[in-house]
């Protein structure tokens, strides 16, 4: 009798165990997936960022380069249009950023470094783990109940 019943204890016990593993690969699949929908938004935005201050650039751009111009043809200064070179580096910097290839030329770089520089993206002290976690709480904790006092 009793080895009926644990046998049928042990078969509830392997179903409950397996419930509970499709329960925490379902849960991250979805943080993962939240998470990679919050990348993408906070991407948009910094593109959307990029796109917004380049009009804003271009316009500074095309007005100082015909003010440069203009008072450098009036005063027979070629000097004057120097400021146009290192404006120019710079619009076309941001015209890459919104409207080019950057994104997947950073992309690629990423990945490379990832393959082949893996060393400098390592974590200073490595990973945290449950206990340096746990110990820095406990450290916190036992410093706000000395100052409570």
């Amino acid at each position: 009798m009793g080895f009926l019943l644990s046998k049928g204890m042990e078969q509830n016990f392997q179903k409950q165990q397996e419930f509970m593993l499709l329960n925490a690969r379902l849960q991250l699949e979805r943080q993962l997936a939240m998470q990679n929908q919050m990348r993408e938004r906070q991407m948009a935005m910094q593109l959307a960022w990029s796109r917004e201050f380049l009009k804003y650039f271009g316009s500074f751009f095309g007005l100082a380069t015909l003010g440069l111009t203009v008072g450098a043809v009036k005063k027979r200064k070629p000097a004057l249009l120097a400021p146009v070179v290192p404006l120019s580096f710079i619009l076309v910097y941001q015209m890459d950023a919104a409207y080019g290839t950057m994104l997947q030329r950073m992309r690629a770089e990423a990945e490379s470094i990832m393959v082949s520089e893996c060393e400098r993206l390592d974590v200073p002290h490595g990973m945290p783990t449950f206990e340096s976690i746990e110990k820095s709480r406990r450290a916190k904790a036992h410093l706000t109940t000395l100052t409570e006092k």
